[in-house]
């Protein structure tokens, strides 16, 4: 280590060590790095710490259950003819490591599986005519490659204990070798005999509440993480040190909020009328306040928490600063609607039922559901030498497909800052579009003023379709909020129809005052707006209301909570914030799923 302190790689190479030594109790590492020489050393050197007996499996994204689970080994049931049982992933896996390739795109019903397994150290197989179970235990390596909002499921993070983030690391400052087979044995065989004083579990916990780190399990995987870094550095106990690094590795990627702590320099002014009020020969034992102020003991509590602050990643601090901590809740940060269809997209599954209209075969499914049988069957058809099948056996496929996102603006073009507002409008569009033809998805504009609201750009990814029409949008006159409003809500009703995901972005000081008839009165057209509003929130669409008056009103954050959706004060807006603002909504909103039967 050197004199600056240890380097992300060093660090990196510390948490495959942590979790070599005590891998179920620290849940496991989330690995967020793109495919690379970076990684594929990180994963080396990983596996360097394991013995030959260490089982490590590598599970895709995209995994049938049979797989994962276990289920009916079909090639020996068609060969025996009787069941034969097959162990999944998650059995195999007993005593190692299950690497999850691009954790980003795991569906949360898998996660939710190996969540699931991972609390009860089990994997319970009832299907195929089967019923067995298989206890397991295994650490968890994610690998995050996700970009902008794609993260993994909350299921899946809240139980991975460790965040190692390798995306800034060149391949050049790889130089650090870290630890050694030796070092892990004799961490484990040290481990077991550390124990957990009251005071580290305090400071923990109060830190991870200080840091608005709502999971229990966090602070457990920080205890945790103390006493495998004591392990590994031959300490009998947990130092202050341990508990400070336990809390930089865990707690800070993890906050959401920003602790309000009470420096020893904001309380000083307060005791200073105490100590003028003191009489002369108490202050005159001045040669050993300087000895007192250096001795002075400084808990626990307060070492840990001022090492998690330092360590909080500067892009949680910048989106603290834009909507606070409730806007990132930790989601699957993919675009669009999950809806399941009967006959096109990623089959997810399958069930019992008939073909017909455009209804699809699972032939595997319906193959494992017949192997059971065929002993039984050939009894009343001896002269076959084939797979019998019968109606009952059919398993129809179910798919699912993700839908395109719409982001709808409506933009208040009314009063003499309208241009500025439309400025900002402007380039937000912009910047949204560089990103939809990545993501296939459309903006739409609605530009309310005068009496009415037009549609001025339908949803398109058309860049110079966009540009023209942003170029003839006018400004001026008064503010029909209820018609922004509605028109808001007819075009998302109509991208709904057409199977895409609809995210409204208000940028309005919401000061109404035209009615919807084109009448004025500004009681009647605010009491006209929030009767939209209310009709808005009903259809449970993701909505943000950036407010762009000069100072943050009340009236457009009632406006907001009116609509369900989220106030996001821009006085200062710019194209980037409002980019950044409209991102952190779709990041910090759960995708819907829809159902729909197959025929």
């Amino acid at each position: 280590m050197t004199g600056a302190g240890p380097t992300v790689w060093e660090n990196a190479l510390l948490a495959a060590a942590v979790h070599t030594v005590m891998p179920t109790a620290t849940g496991g590492i989330r690995l967020r790095a793109h495919a690379g020489p970076v990684r594929d050393e990180w994963l080396t050197k990983f596996k360097e710490l394991q013995t030959m007996q260490t089982p490590v499996r590598r599970i895709p994204a995209q995994i049938a259950d049979n797989r994962l689970l276990g289920g009916l080994d079909l090639a020996a049931t068609l060969q025996q003819g009787r069941p034969v049982a097959e162990k999944g992933l998650l059995a195999e896996a007993n005593g190692g490591f299950l690497l999850l390739a691009m954790a980003e795109r795991m569906e949360k019903s898998t996660a939710a599986k190996i969540a699931v397994v991972v609390d009860q150290g089990m994997v319970t197989t009832e299907r195929d005519g089967l019923a067995f179970v298989s206890h397991t235990r295994f650490g968890l390596i994610a690998l995050d490659e996700g970009i902008d909002d794609e993260e993994p499921p909350n299921s899946l993070t809240e139980r991975l204990g460790l965040v190692v983030d390798l995306r800034s690391v060149s391949h050049r400052e790889m130089d650090a070798d870290g630890y050694v087979l030796q070092d892990i044995a004799e961490a484990k065989s040290r481990v077991a005999s550390i124990e957990i004083n009251e005071e580290v579990t305090t400071a923990i916990c109060a830190a991870s509440m200080a840091l608005g780190v709502n999971s229990l399990r966090a602070a457990m995987h920080a205890i945790q993480t103390a006493r495998a870094l004591a392990a590994l550095a031959g300490r009998s106990k947990i130092s202050d040190e341990d508990v400070a690094n336990a809390a930089m590795m865990v707690l800070s990627p993890k906050a959401t909020q920003v602790p309000q702590t009470d420096t020893k320099s904001e309380a000083s002014p307060e005791e200073a009328p105490d100590n003028e009020d003191r009489p002369p020969q108490q202050n005159d034992t001045s040669p050993e306040d300087p000895d007192s102020e250096k001795k002075e003991p400084t808990t626990l509590e307060d070492v840990v928490l001022d090492a998690a602050i330092a360590s909080i990643p500067p892009e949680l601090l910048a989106a603290l600063k834009l909507v606070g901590a409730k806007g990132l809740a930790r989601a699957s940060g993919k675009s669009g609607q999950i809806q399941k269809k009967a006959s096109r997209g990623r089959i997810i599954g399958s069930r019992q039922g008939s073909i017909r209209g455009n209804a699809k075969l699972d032939v595997i499914a319906t193959l494992r559901s017949a192997a059971p049988w065929q002993n039984f069957r050939r009894r009343y058809a001896p002269a076959s030498s084939r797979i019998l099948v019968r109606s009952d056996d059919f398993r129809i496929a179910q798919y699912c497909q993700r839908s395109q996102t719409c982001t709808i603006f409506v933009v208040d073009a009314s009063g003499s800052s309208a241009l500025q507002r439309l400025a900002e409008a402007k380039g937000a569009i912009r910047l949204l579009l560089a990103e939809c033809y990545i993501r296939r998805d459309e903006v739409a504009l609605i530009s309310f003023r005068g009496a009415s609201a037009e549609i001025l750009l339908p949803p398109t990814r058309a860049l110079v379709r966009a540009q023209r029409a942003l170029a003839a949008l006018p400004g001026g006159g008064g503010t029909p909020l209820a018609a922004g409003i509605d028109s808001a809500i007819a075009l998302a009703s109509a991208v709904q129809r057409n199977g895409h995901t609809p995210t409204i972005v208000f940028m309005s000081d919401a000061r109404a005052n035209v009615c919807r008839d084109g009448s004025g009165g500004r009681n009647e057209a605010q009491a006209e707006a929030r009767s939209a509003a209310r009709s808005l929130a009903a259809m449970q669409i993701n909505t943000i209301l950036i407010d762009t008056s000069p100072k943050p009103q009340q009236l457009a954050a009632e406006l907001a909570a009116l609509m369900g959706g989220r106030y996001v004060p821009l006085p200062q807006a710019n194209a980037q914030h409002v980019a950044q603002a409209v991102g952190l909504l779709q990041k910090s909103t759960t995708p819907k799923i829809e159902h729909r039967g197959a025929a």
